[in-house]
């Protein structure tokens, strides 16, 4: 590659970071939409392949993503404000649990001095903030219901998502083909095949992943359903969530469920039944989910994880929320191929006596009567 075409790169690269971040309070539903379209171009793919116009394909595939979320919210909906109410009931009852039964065991085995707890100024707290936290929302809900300009940038939103949706998934292929076509031909297949091979990571980690952690909500939140607690479905949907991070999922799943079933049942025995679940569904994620779903081709470390959803958060909000870890599976495609690179170069690894080896082997006297005598020069 010359230092111009180099430079070229550089100067666009920069030139769409600019714009990414410019743009970012208003690329949210682009990003989603761009992102349910990645997810379903290969179903799109096959059905091209069965005989179908890509555009019948892509009617088929929209309809059938607008159907699966519908009865998705039409059965989760009530079920998630319903158990929302039971916890905001069961607070009182966990601070009770905690002031009766748990200090007091810290303090008798452990040696903890549980006497600055005032749990009665903490109660108060609690109910102050409850109070403000639901004069807030009254009044937030009371501004937009006043702002017309904000429930038409909503409802732009919510409509904006499933019309890109549509266009992106019909014209893909055709972008694709397209941006690789405006590609610098001595480049081409390089970045072809980093481009395939991002393609492989983000396809291991945005596929597999969300299969996993829906995976392991079902199981959790079926598993604690089965023991009888009432926020089955709260507790396995955000053990499916933290599953993004490994052993994340299991550690606050089973701390939640732990809290909720001692507040339901204030039944010591309960507790195993609870820890069975979760052993159980981190069984099938490291043995049959993760190894069948995702495999061994990301390589994000767990920190490097969370590293990427703090790092997007802080730099871009919810949008980095989004991309930061699509972007840190491409970094680190990256980093693998620079990290080849340099050490094959001779900035890692350069013997300095390398390019004279002639100087080792020769030895000095040979190389003196190698020289001519001054008799045959004259």
């Amino acid at each position: 590659m010359e230092i111009s075409q180099r430079w070229f790169l550089l100067i666009v690269t920069l030139v769409v970071s600019l714009l990414l971040y410019l743009l970012a309070p208003i690329l949210s539903p682009f990003l989603i939409a761009a992102l349910l379209a990645y997810l379903a171009d290969p179903l799109a793919d096959r059905l091209e392949q069965m005989r179908l116009s890509r555009t019948n394909a892509v009617l088929v595939v929209f309809s059938l993503m607008l159907v699966f979320f519908f009865s998705l919210l039409l059965v989760l909906l009530p079920k998630i404000t319903h158990q929302l109410a039971v916890l905001i009931r069961q607070i009182p009852l966990a601070l009770n649990l905690l002031e009766q039964q748990v200090l007091p065991f810290l303090q008798q085995y452990l040696g903890l001095d549980i006497g600055s707890f005032d749990f009665a100024f903490i109660k108060a707290l609690i109910k102050d903030n409850f109070k403000q936290t639901s004069s807030l929302v009254n009044d937030i809900l009371a501004a937009v219901a006043s702002s017309g300009l904000a429930i038409a940038a909503w409802l732009a939103n919510l409509v904006l998502i499933p019309v890109v949706l549509f266009y992106l998934l019909r014209d893909w292929d055709i972008m694709i083909d397209k941006i690789k076509q405006l590609l610098p031909r001595d480049v081409e297949g390089k970045i072809t095949d980093l481009a395939r091979e991002c393609d492989e990571v983000l396809g291991a980690f945005i596929k597999g992943q969300l299969m996993v952690m829906v995976a392991l909500g079902v199981v959790y939140s079926i598993g604690l359903w089965m023991v009888g607690l009432d926020l089955a479905l709260i507790l396995g949907m955000l053990a499916g969530a933290a599953s993004i991070v490994p052993y994340m999922g299991f550690v606050v799943g089973i701390v939640a469920a732990i809290i909720a079933a001692m507040v339901q049942f204030s039944d010591p025995s309960i507790l195993i039944w609870v820890t069975l679940v979760f052993m159980i569904g981190q069984a099938l994620e490291g043995m049959v989910l993760t190894p069948l779903l995702v495999g061994d081709r990301i390589g994000l470390h767990p920190v490097a994880v969370i590293f990427a959803i703090m790092a997007g958060g802080q730099l871009f909000g919810f949008f980095g929320i989004l991309i930061a870890l699509p972007l840190a599976a491409v970094i680190m495609v990256f980093l693998r191929h620079f990290h080849s690179d340099y050490k094959q170069s001779a900035l890692y690894d350069k013997d300095p006596n390398q390019e004279k080896p002639a100087e080792m082997d020769n030895d000095p006297q040979q190389e003196t009567s190698q020289l001519p005598d001054s008799d045959s020069r004259l």
